[in-house]
Parts: C-alpha cells; structure tokens; sequence
C-alpha cells in the first residue's frame, strides 16, 4: 500500500490529503478553541496521513496546525494552504503580507505549498500575483506553487510563462470529470503539473448516507457543500441519473467489502496525474481515519471501470472548464452565485468618455502611448479593439508558446470590450496576425476554444510583426445589439 506520493521534488504528501474546510462551517455553529482542536490532529498523524489542506478563508484552520505545530517537538506534517484574495489590482506588498501571515498562523517558517485562486482572468493582476509569489519563493518563503480551480488555458498560460506551478487543485468526482479532459491533461503532462482533487465525495453525496434517498429538498441540506454539490447533481442529469450511479458504485463496493466512498475516491486516485484527493477532516465531530486508509487498500477491475463509466453515460457532463464555476454562469455554489465570495468584479479598464457617441480605454503600453492609440473605441453601437499582443506592462506573456499568447491576448480582447459595455458573444470579426506559419494551428484552435460558440468573421494571415517576442497580433470588432 502506498500512502505518499510524489508531489514536486521537495514534496511528498499524503495521497489522502486531510482537509480542513469543514472548520469553517463548523465555526458556524460556535467558536474552536485553536488548542484543543491541534489535539485533534494527532490521531491523523499516528496513521500516517500527514497532509493538510487549509486557506485563508478556512475559519481558524491555519491556526489550529499553528497550535500543533507548537505542542510538538518535531512536526512532520506536510502543509498546504491557500491564497485568495479579493478581485483587483495585487501589489507585491500585499503578496509578502499574506505569506507572512500565513506563516504566522501556521507557526512556520516556510510553507510547502502555497495555493492561489484568482476570480477573474480579464485582469492580469492574476499573473501579478503569481509572479510576486514566485519571487517569494526564490526567497525561500514558499516551497512550491500551486493553483486553484485553474482552467486548463490559464494554467498553460502561466506555465508558459515560466511561473513553476506544481499542483492545480480542482474538483474531481465520478460526476465531475471535468479534470480529465483532453485540454487539462496535455497542459498537466506538457508542464508536469499534478492535480489534487476536491469534491471526490461530493460532500457526502457520494456515499451510503444518500444511497436510495428521496430527492431533498434545498432548505434541507444542511452544510455548504451539500448546497454545493447539489446543484452538480441536478446540472448533471438529475437525482435519477446520480441515484443510478450510486447503486452501481454500490454493487462494486460490496465486491471488496468496502464503502461506497472508497470506490468512488480510489476512481479518482488511479488517475496518474492526481498526486492527493482532499478529504473533509470534521475533527473531533466525525472520524474515517480507518475507512480512508481502506482507499488505499481497493484495487478497482477493468470490468468495474467499464460499469461506472456505463453509469457515468447517463450523466450529462458540468459545463465549462475547471474552475469555471466560480466564473462563469451557471455559478455552481452553495449560493448559486458570488455573494457568499465576493461583493463585486472591478473593471480592469477605466473608460475615457470623450463624447456622446465616443468612449475609449487604454491600458497603457508604452506602444499606445508612442503611437497615440487607444486599445479599444466604441462609438454608438460598435466596439473596434486594436491589435492586441500578450503584452503585460513591460513583458511578453507566454515565452515562446504561441498558443499561450493567443489565450492571453483574447482575455485582453474580452476585458477592453467588457469595459465598453459588451461582452465576448457581441464579437463579429476577428483579424489574427502569425509571425511563423508554423504555428498557425495551434494558434488557430486556441482561437477555435473561445469562439466555438460565437463563430464570428475571421482572417488568419502570416505577418512581419513588430517586436522580437511576439509570435500573435490579434484585433477585433464588435456590435452591441440592444435588447
């Protein structure tokens, strides 16, 4: 049985990782003692599941492995966290602050992994922040870099970039299977980047409490994850299709004499590219130290596969990408929406209005203001956007990835019309400039992912393009239709 895997270098973790998000609703209903509750660590560590997953936003999570951290005389524990912070612009005082604190906390000197969300791409303050904490990470502040909830553009984008991301943490289940697309499973096996799953038990969907269980109702569920993961179930097929895999998942479990959540979480670990699958640690309140190690111990057969996926054909598949939940409609939180995260997305862009008819913004290269341009114009209806390079303050995102800069360059394209009141949907035309025409399928597929749904006019041609680094130029047109 192998109970650690292999996460970077100078990281093994536990392959069932303890995580601690369940403090937080905890705290809901009373206020944890920070040193009673490290007490409750040490049953985990005596079976060898030395891995913690904690964020800032996990009530006193942090805290509570502070304390453990200063009971014992020599901690093992392997410690990973997250960042988010709210939308906006990110300074790199910020950063240190929020690594500092976190260090705090947790009693340490340096973290092992350090985790970022970021809640929109159209602002490249995303990139700021990683770039800040890789600079911290050459300091020795942080070990490793991770992502979470990262799309599978995005982390190709930042991995391009030469930020040295390890791990993206995602949700992963036998309804979710969202992370082993093809598109996330190149960038992971391009980048060696390794997955850590959440969301394998769906909280608590996915085991026996719920098998043959009438469809509840919402102000019946009782935690956030339940409001959560509901609304996975009834966007992936419904309470039927969901009840019909847990039978199946039933029928195998009892094959090897375990529970329904050690299929359902070994399933996802024989993923190669999964290093860790995060279970909900409710400490002190409920115990599966036992059962989880049993994950670890089930082999599942190809004939049992095969019945899952059966079972899994029934589902309709979750929309979108990795991450996309939390950025794009259909919001599938506890709330249904951000309200619960955030207050509000602030605009990137500030808006010039110059007349009536007239707006104008620019984000403020040093070749809009050599050539007097704006980076995009609307007037009345329409919304001209100039030709766009992965440009970011001084740098060019993306190294030599073509593919890389197109994905950066059309978040740029969707920001500046956003910003003028429109949206991606409202684009007509787009005109792409390639500096080496061997890279015009990737550039063109890149281009094919956002558009799909919108097949707007397009040109693609071979072009000299001005500076030495960038391999795409891309400009574009839209028309806003009144409702």
């Amino acid at each position: 049985m192998n109970i650690q895997s292999k996460l970077s270098s100078n990281l093994k973790i536990s392959r069932i990782i303890n995580g601690l998000w369940q403090i937080a609703d905890m705290e809901r209903e009373s206020d944890l003692d920070s040193k009673v509750y490290a007490k409750k660590i040490i049953p985990y560590v005596e079976a060898g599941l030395t891995t913690f997953d904690m964020a800032d936003h996990y009530g006193t999570s942090e805290l509570i492995i502070g304390e453990y951290n200063a009971l014992s005389q020599k901690s093992n524990l392997q410690l990973l966290t997250k960042w988010v912070p709210n939308p906006g612009k990110i300074s790199r005082g910020l950063v240190r602050e929020s690594v500092e604190l976190a260090l705090t906390r947790m009693n340490q000197t340096s973290i092992d992994l350090m985790q970022y969300h970021a809640w929109s791409y159209l602002d490249p303050s995303w990139l700021d922040a990683l770039l800040y904490l890789t600079e911290l990470k050459e300091e020795g502040l942080i070990n490793n870099i991770g992502v979470t909830n990262f799309d599978s553009a995005h982390l190709h984008i930042a991995c391009a970039s030469g930020i040295p991301i390890v791990s993206n943490q995602i949700s992963y289940s036998l309804i979710d299977q969202r992370a082993s697309s093809e598109m996330m499973t190149n960038v992971c096996e391009t980048h060696e980047v390794k997955l850590l799953a959440y969301g394998v038990l769906m909280g608590g969907f996915l085991t026996k409490k719920w098998l043959n269980k009438t469809e509840p109702k919402s102000q019946e569920l009782q935690t956030w994850s339940e409001m959560k993961y509901k609304r996975f179930i009834d966007f992936s097929g419904g309470w039927g299709a969901y009840q019909n895999l847990l039978k199946v998942v039933n029928k195998i479990s009892h094959n090897h004499n375990v529970s329904i959540a050690n299929i359902c979480s070994k399933y996802i670990l024989d993923n190669e590219l999964v290093a860790g699958i995060i279970i909900g640690a409710r400490l002190g309140q409920s115990n599966h130290i036992e059962d989880n190690i049993n994950t670890l111990k089930t082999e599942i057969s190809k004939d049992e596969i095969m019945m899952i996926r059966d079972a899994q054909k029934v589902l309709g598949a979750i929309p979108g990408d990795c991450g996309d939940e939390y950025r794009k409609k259909p919001y599938l939180t506890a709330s249904g929406d951000l309200s619960h995260h955030i207050q509000q997305m602030p605009n990137p862009y500030h808006v010039n209005v110059i007349t009536k008819n007239r707006k104008q913004i620019s984000s403020n290269t040093k070749w809009e203001k050599l050539a007097s341009y704006s980076r995009a114009v609307k007037f009345k209806d329409r919304i001209v956007v100039s030709g766009t390079t992965a440009t970011h303050d001084d740098s060019v995102i993306g190294g030599s990835d073509a593919k890389a800069q197109t994905y950066f360059i059309i978040d740029k394209i969707e920001a500046a019309i956003e910003a003028l009141g429109g949206s991606l949907k409202d684009v007509i035309r787009t005109r792409v400039f390639i500096k080496n025409l061997s890279d015009w399928e990737s550039v063109a597929k890149a281009h094919g992912e956002r558009f799909k749904e919108i097949m707007p006019a397009n040109t693609l041609v071979q072009a000299g393009l001005i500076g030495a680094d960038y391999l795409v130029e891309i400009e574009a047109e839209a028309v806003i239709v009144k409702k």
